[in-house]
């Protein structure tokens, strides 16, 4: 159980592979990580027998920027016919799992592997119910297998809380009609990765206002206005007639770069394409002066040293709360609908609620 397995966004191996390596340099973990172009997916490979699991059990998965997934384990080759004898027989030493994921990684030879592993996962699964390794139970670890081919399979396992919400990390989220745009699925992805479920309705209601930088058509205001919220959409360009016809859009011909609401907003969102660098002073502004209490906004990636740059610009923002003497919380993640870009989340804890409508 020395290999971590990762998954990711095909092109961003590289990205995963430093990330990790600073994970274990942080915790004293020695091993190495290696990738292959293209292949959506980077291992860490730890010297010492308990690596994986200690790389685990000292970081919040939900707080790394690039990986989609994670287990630790091994590589086993399976047989033409009884591969589940061969993954029942490597599995003797494993622990009781309390849930089963069959994933493949997210290439054009990874889907082509999906229906074989629809066909698998019942028999599997009622093989390993059979053999007392598999029970429902939420607070048991995950059985997680990524299947490279049909003769070899990742046998990894995880901690269900400490993972990805979904196999793979892919959300399966459906593209609303009423939107304007499918970047909508940005925002509503963003939120289920930032916010957990049971605080939406707190922190994502009818009473709060918001404004949307770089807002036209609308994708991301339509996600402000779904949940019932007062928006103020700042673009030179044309909104969506639909979402002016709800009355809850104010559309201002602005730049997004030197508007500022005049009265705090509850929300502020925005997907400019725009220098990082300059994206992430406008955040730290908002949020720093009190304009908004959460925001979500984009992150457009270099095409060299992208975990760098991203590390330098987090590490900036942060410095620069710190030094304002306030208490902000700060996430990062590529998340499965971003493309050569990061998003980020931040949330002030110390100012007061705007004045509702």
């Amino acid at each position: 159980m020395n290999t971590l397995f990762m998954h990711c966004r095909p092109g961003f191996e590289g990205e995963v592979c430093s990330e990790i390596s600073d994970l274990a340099a942080r915790l004293n973990v020695a091993g190495y990580a290696k990738a292959k172009t293209a292949a959506a997916c980077a291992e860490f490979v730890c010297t010492e027998a308990d690596g994986a699991e200690r790389l685990m059990r000292g970081q919040r998965f939900a707080e790394l920027i690039f990986p989609r997934q994670w287990a630790r384990g091994f590589f086993i080759d399976l047989p033409e016919n009884d591969r589940i004898s061969v993954i029942l027989a490597h599995m003797a030493d494993f622990p009781v799992f309390g849930s089963l994921w069959l994933e493949v990684v997210d290439t054009n030879d990874g889907k082509e592997l999906s229906n074989f592993c629809k066909k698998f996962e019942g028999p599997l699964r009622k093989a390993l119910t059979a053999a007392g390794k598999l029970i429902e139970d939420a607070s048991k670890p995950r059985l997680l297998l990524t299947f490279k081919s049909g003769r070899e399979v990742f046998l990894g396992m995880a901690d269900a809380g400490n993972s990805a919400m979904w196999p793979m990390g892919i959300p399966r989220l459906k593209f609303p009609r009423e939107a304007p745009s499918r970047s909508t699925l940005k925002l509503e992805e963003a939120w289920h990765h930032f916010i957990p479920r049971d605080q939406w309705d707190d922190r994502l209601h009818s009473d709060m206002t918001g404004v949307d930088l770089g807002a036209a058509p609308g994708g991301w205001t339509w996600q402000l206005v779904n949940r019932g919220m007062l928006v103020t959409a700042i673009d030179n360009g044309p909104m969506a007639e639909s979402l002016m016809d709800t009355g809850l859009v104010q559309h201002l011909m602005a730049d997004g770069f030197t508007f500022k609401p005049k009265q705090p907003v509850d929300w502020m969102v925005c997907d400019i394409v725009e220098k990082p660098a300059r994206n992430a002073a406008m955040l730290e502004e908002w949020i720093g002066e009190g304009h908004c209490r959460e925001a979500v906004v984009n992150l457009k990636l270099p095409m060299k040293q992208r975990y760098a740059e991203v590390k330098r610009l987090l590490e900036r923002i942060a410095d620069g709360f710190k030094a304002r003497g306030i208490k902000v919380d700060i996430g990062c993640k590529q998340l499965y609908h971003d493309r050569e870009e990061v998003t980020c989340h931040l949330r002030r804890h110390d100012t007061k609620k705007p004045k509702s409508r």
